[in-house]
């Protein structure tokens, strides 16, 4: 006889089968009677998902890689290190060479953000003229017509405004953060920028240099390309490949040839893939506003995903503490970091493994519904209602393109906000 007050095991486990088994008839009743009759795969692909939110400033960034992984590969390289100090190395990008698989994925990229800033700029400063502002003291952006009351803002001041932005016109740099970082001209010989060379080497948006690395060629920022792998003696990579002046003096060289026959993709290759030419541009002023916000909208999930895509095989890095980015394999030695316990590391930043919002910040800000008045800005008491988007998501969206089914949860497009004499009336 079982004690009063318990159900037996089976009972318990059947129970929560059957239970198990009625869910997806929830799920599919409260679809039905919200009105969405959309496939079950894309809930699937995209699950819910809210705004991340920021760290403390004293804290450090979460790791990318678990530091459990980072120990075990660390001892794997010290062990083949010690069977084989002097060896080739076989791998790419590490050797030295391009991976033959990512260059057209780097000119796509390189494409998609140049297409992205012509669509940006004819949103915002063009012929559709979508308000951006931007607050006066912080970072805090808003996409329409009049910014919002949310009091959120920490900048100079904050105090005594009650936490209240003061808004000013924006520009496009205030929609879509790009971070900068240093220009690597031979990223296996020379994989540091030391700090006397802070005002030599040249920066330039870090979205950038990964395709350049990737195998983007660009005039104004020269990098050297291999044609042979570099050997690791000891740790130390060293380059037996000759120098251009020598090949120069002694006559031509077959790397030209060995890089056209090889696995690796011809110089050629950029013109058909990169959209910025003079036809892409009039294809881009005949287009409404609509299919314009469209197509910027998908330049900018096209170029996240890409950049995602040569991050696992190019190294980028981050500081712990700042927004310092650095593309390569090791961060550099100049001392500018400003962040918590910069004291300790004499300026120097904490690098570790970079995400995809490290790499282009998407620099979130609040939803307005298309149905609300303009004129009205966000309630602070409703802020609970209201709903996030990235920048670039949200200008496109005012523009008319369609919303992103991985940006839906986030934009929380079935919530409908109270009035403001309705708001603690609500549970």
């Amino acid at each position: 006889m079982p004690v009063a007050g318990l159900l037996p095991h089976r009972a318990a486990s059947a129970g929560a089968r059957a239970i198990y088994r009625s869910v997806p008839l929830v799920g599919a009743w409260a679809r039905l009677f919200h009105g969405g009759g959309g496939p079950e795969t894309e809930e699937e692909e995209f699950p819910y998902a809210d705004v991340p939110r920021p760290g403390r400033k004293w804290e450090r960034k979460p790791y990318v890689t678990p530091m459990r992984v980072l120990i075990r590969r660390a001892k794997e390289e010290r062990l083949a290190r010690r069977e084989n100090p002097c060896r080739v190395l076989e791998h790419p990008p590490d050797n030295g060479l391009l991976v033959p698989h990512l260059v057209a994925v780097a000119h796509q990229v390189h494409g998609a953000w140049e297409s992205l800033l012509r669509g940006l700029t004819r949103l915002v400063e063009g012929d559709a003229s979508i308000p951006v502002r931007r607050c006066r003291f912080c970072t805090e952006v808003h996409v329409g017509g009049a910014g919002h009351e949310i009091r959120t803002c920490e900048g100079s001041g904050s105090a005594a405004r009650n936490a209240l932005h003061v808004w000013r016109p924006g520009t496009v740099r205030d929609v879509v953060g790009f971070s900068y970082c240093y220009h690597l001209f031979d990223r296996v010989g020379k994989p540091r920028v030391v700090h006397k060379e802070k005002y030599d080497v040249p920066r330039l948006p870090a979205i950038l240099e990964l395709c350049i690395q990737a195998g983007v060629d660009v005039d104004r920022y020269p990098t050297k390309r291999r044609t042979r792998p570099v050997y690791s003696i000891e740790g130390r990579i060293t380059d037996f490949e000759p120098d251009e002046e020598a090949d120069a003096d002694t006559g031509p060289s077959p790397a030209p040839s060995l890089l056209c026959s090889s696995s690796l993709p011809s110089r050629a290759a950029p013109v058909s893939l990169a959209p910025a030419t003079a036809e892409a541009e009039q294809t881009e002023e005949e287009m409404t506003v609509s299919n314009l916000a469209a197509r910027t909208l998908q330049s900018w999930l096209d170029m996240r995903s890409g950049a995602a895509r040569l991050m696992r095989k190019y190294s980028v890095l981050t500081c712990g503490y700042c927004p310092e980015v650095q593309v390569g394999p090791k961060g550099h030695k100049v001392r500018m970091c400003k962040a918590s316990k910069h004291q300790q590391r004499d300026g120097q930043h904490a690098w570790q493994e970079a995400s995809i919002d490290d790499l282009v910040r998407p620099n979130y800000v609040w939803h307005v519904n298309a149905g609300r008045d303009d004129g009205v800005p966000l309630a602070n008491e409703l802020k609970r209602y209201y709903g996030k988007a990235p920048a670039v998501v949200e200008l496109c969206v005012r523009a008319g393109a369609p919303v992103p089914a991985q940006y839906r949860s986030m934009m929380r497009l079935d919530v409908m906000p109270p009035a403001r004499d309705e708001y603690d009336l609500v549970a």
